[in-house]
C-alpha cells in the first residue's frame, strides 16, 4: 500500500520541541521529540511491556520514562533502566527509531528500512536558499481521504475550472489539451494556454497589465511530492522552448502528502516565487488564497473517498485522468520491487 523505503514529510520542523507527540504516519504510531541539543528523534510510540503509548509517559534530559512502570528509552530506542527489575532489562526491551532529518523547515522521516535512510535523498527545493525568491509561511492541513486521491488531485490541471473559480482557473482550463510525460521521479501533466487573461489568484501577482501565456505544470513525484509551477509571462513569451523574460513571474507550489492511514493524509505545502522576496504582504495574500483552495479541495476529496471506498456501482475514467493512472502505475510498480526485495531479504536472513 505505501512506499516505505523514502522520506516523507513529518512535520514543520518548528512544531516539533521538548515535547512527546504521538503522530502516525503510514499506519505506523511514532512519537516525536527533540533531544536537548535540538536534535530531532523519533520512537515507536508503545511501550514494549504493555504497549502503553510512550507519547502518554515523561521525557526526562534526552530520555523517554514510560509512564506504567518506568521502562526508559534513549533516542536509538535501546532500554536504559528498567526500575522494577534493575539489572535484568529484557532483552527484547526495545522499540524502533526511525530516522529524522531537518530540512527546508520541515522535519522528514523514513518508514523504512533504517540502513537504506540516505538524507541525500530527501526531495530537492531549488533555489530555497536564494535571495531574490519569496517563501511563503506554508500550512499542513489533515484530509479524510486516501493520499493517493490528493496525488490524483494534484495531476489534474482540469479540475481549477470548476473547484477554484474564484482563485485558480481562467480561460483555457476547462478545455485545452494536456501534455502528459512521464520522468525519473514521478509524471507530469501540463499546458501552455496561450493569449488569455491571469487567474483571479494571479491577477495582481504579475508584473505586466493585459493578457497572458499561461503554464499549468502539474508534477506528482515519487512518494508523494506534488510540484505545480504557475508561469504567467506577456503573450507571445511563453511556450515549453521559450527562456523567462524580465517580466516573467514564477510560482511552485510544494505540496508534501504523508499517508496517515488508508482513510486519512496529512497534506504540507508551501509556496515558493521569483519576485517580492522581503514582501510579508504578497506572502500573506498567497498563503491565504492557497489555504482557501486547499480547503475546496478537501471538501471535495473526502466526499470522493466516501464515493469510491462505497460504490455501489462502477466508475469511470476520463481522458484528464491519465496522468493519475500513470502516476499510479509508477508507484505500484516501484513498491512491487521494494516489496519483492524485503521477501528476498528475509529469506535469505
Amino acid at each position: 500500500m505505501y512506499l516505505r523505503n523514502c522520506w516523507y514529510v513529518a512535520a514543520w520542523s518548528k512544531d516539533i520541541g521538548r515535547e512527546l507527540k504521538a503522530e502516525t504516519y503510514l499506519g505506523e504510531n511514532v512519537v516525536l521529540y527533540r533531544q536537548q541539543d535540538g536534535t530531532p528523534v523519533a520512537l515507536e510510540d508503545a511501550c514494549p511491556h504493555r504497549k502503553l503509548p510512550l507519547s502518554k509517559g515523561n521525557l526526562k534530559g534526552n530520555l523517554v520514562e514510560c509512564g506504567y512502570h518506568g521502562l526508559t528509552f534513549d533516542c536509538t530506542g535501546q532500554c536504559t533502566d528498567s526500575p522494577t527489575q534493575r539489572g535484568m532489562t529484557p532483552r527484547r526491551a526495545v522499540v524502533r527509531s526511525y530516522p529524522v532529518v531537518d530540512r527546508y523547515r520541515l522535519l522528514w522521516i523514513w518508514m523504512g528500512d533504517p540502513a537504506l535512510a540516505d538524507p541525500d535523498m530527501i526531495f530537492p527545493i531549488e533555489k530555497f536558499d536564494d535571495v531574490s525568491w519569496g517563501l511563503t509561511d506554508g500550512g499542513v492541513m489533515d484530509i479524510d481521504c486516501h493520499y493517493l486521491w490528493v496525488c490524483d488531485n494534484l495531476l489534474d490541471p482540469s479540475h481549477v475550472a470548476w473547484v477554484h473559480v474564484s482563485s485558480f482557473a481562467g480561460a483555457g482550463t476547462d478545455e485545452e489539451p494536456l501534455n502528459v510525460e512521464k520522468t525519473d521521479r514521478g509524471v507530469i501533466v501540463s499546458r501552455w494556454i496561450a493569449n488569455k487573461p491571469p487567474s483571479p489568484y494571479y491577477a495582481n501577482l504579475v508584473a505586466f497589465e493585459g493578457d497572458c501565456d499561461r503554464l499549468q505544470h502539474y508534477e506528482m513525484c515519487l512518494p508523494a511530492i506534488g510540484l505545480n509551477k504557475s508561469i504567467y509571462t506577456p503573450v507571445g513569451t511563453g511556450g515549453y522552448d521559450k527562456e523567462p523574460v524580465a517580466e516573467t513571474f514564477i510560482n511552485i507550489s510544494y505540496n508534501f502528502m504523508t499517508p496517515i492511514n488508508e482513510d486519512q493524509t496529512r497534506y504540507f505545502w508551501f509556496q515558493h516565487r521569483n519576485s517580492a522576496p522581503n514582501s510579508a504582504e504578497v506572502s500573506k495574500f498567497m498563503n491565504d488564497g492557497a489555504r482557501m483552495a486547499f480547503l475546496e479541495d478537501k471538501t471535495v476529496l473526502e466526499e470522493v473517498h466516501k464515493g469510491m471506498k462505497h460504490a455501489r456501482t462502477p466508475h469511470i475514467d476520463l481522458g484528464l485522468d491519465a496522468g493519475a493512472k500513470l502516476f499510479r502505475r509508477v508507484l505500484d510498480r516501484v513498491i512491487e520491487a521494494e516489496t519483492s526485495s524485503s521477501e528476498s531479504a528475509l529469506q535469505q536472513a
